[in-house]
């Protein structure tokens, strides 16, 4: 029997840089080493020729983990938030 996609929606990766308080840039390089198991996913669009980084509420939760483990080496938004 096949595997049943559970996966029901995604976020952008500049939705999550910003719920998590991070520059988009930085967590782009974070996740760069993330695979398809870590919840990153790539959504593509007629207008985005490379595509966009979008992650699985478990790929939120990994990159939250990741932050949290960097501590204050971790860049904030420009907002000071």
């Amino acid at each position: 029997m096949a595997q049943v996609n559970k996966v029901h929606s995604v976020r952008t990766l500049a939705l999550v840089a910003r719920d998590l308080g991070t520059d988009e840039d930085w967590l782009a390089e974070l996740a760069n080493g993330m695979d398809r198991e870590d919840g990153l996913i790539w959504v593509y669009a007629i207008d985005e020729e490379d595509g966009i980084m979008a992650f699985t509420d478990i790929g939120v939760e990994n990159l939250a983990t990741l932050i949290d483990d960097l501590g204050s080496s971790r860049p904030h938004q420009p907002n000071g938030r």
